[in-house]
């Protein structure tokens, strides 16, 4: 995109932000909640609060990232415990799993939102977003919670031109959704689960692996690695080592998709903005 087509449309969010007043921030610590924590502290400085639920479905690394980011930036913070599993319907792990979690979400953002009297929730939803399956934009809907990013048409790779030029140091993460994401619809979701995939998957990441995700099937783990990784496993002693430190998890088995990583893998067959 032209710098100055992308500099309209960083204009267009910091001009967004600065009609809302005292905000609170839904921050995940993910590459696009963080470019949104940064413009937005840059535009309303003391009037932003972030907020960061802790759960086990959240990767510990996107937390890490995301105290550490806010304190660098000096951003009040705000992190509430959270587990969706106790959520109705949730272990269950139903179509609409990603509304039940952000439903989840949007209700603690609310009412920290009006303990500190503030009156607008915002998100780190991106352009792009709108085109996956997200029925996780219904509870935004019904909670009133705003899209800057989406109101200003920045999409991921905007979100990652603009993260570099900022110095944020998460321009070039991968993304990282929930871990309930690496479970099929319809197959339950356990704490100890959970920590299966998470342990996998950090052992992959101290292998060198960066784009990474550990498809749980029951006993089977079904791992997708960035499909320009995937001829560094012609080198057997990685290969080895790759399905050891899956199987140190807690996996029987160990199968490696020789298409490589596909984001929502799993949400083939969905489609849009379906809710529920």
């Amino acid at each position: 995109m032209r710098e100055d087509a992308l500099a309209a449309k960083l204009a267009a969010l910091r001009a967004g932000l600065n009609e809302l007043g005292a905000t609170l921030l839904a921050f995940s610590g993910g590459v696009d909640s963080s470019f949104v924590l940064r413009i937005a502290h840059e535009v309303l400085g003391g009037r932003l609060t972030a907020l960061t639920s802790v759960s086990p479905t959240n990767p510990e690394h996107d937390t890490s990232h995301a105290v550490a980011l806010a304190r660098s930036l000096g951003v009040r913070h705000l992190l509430i415990p959270s587990n969706e599993l106790e959520v109705p319907g949730y272990a269950a792990n139903p179509t609409n799993r990603c509304y039940l979690c952000k439903n989840r979400l949007y209700e603690i953002c609310a009412a920290e939102a009006r303990r500190l009297g503030i009156a607008s929730i915002i998100d780190g939803v991106n352009a792009d977003d709108l085109a996956d399956y997200r029925p996780g934009l219904r509870a935004a809907d019904e909670r009133g919670v705003r899209h800057p990013l989406v109101d200003s048409g920045i999409g991921k790779e905007h979100v990652r031109a603009l993260s570099r030029a900022h110095g944020l140091a998460s321009w070039d993460r991968p993304a990282s959704p929930c871990l309930s994401s690496r479970f099929p619809y319809g197959t339950a979701i356990t704490p100890e689960s959970l920590r299966m995939v998470a342990t996998a998957e950090d052992g992959l990441r101290t292998l060198g692996f960066r784009t990474l995700r550990v498809r749980f099937h029951g006993t089977l783990a079904r791992v997708e690695i960035d499909a320009a990784e995937l001829p560094h496993l012609a080198d057997s002693t990685l290969r080895t080592a790759l399905v050891a430190v899956v199987r140190a998890a807690g996996f029987a088995s160990v199968e490696i998709d020789p298409q490589g990583f596909r984001s929502g893998s799993l949400n083939a067959g969905l489609s849009g903005r379906v809710h529920p």
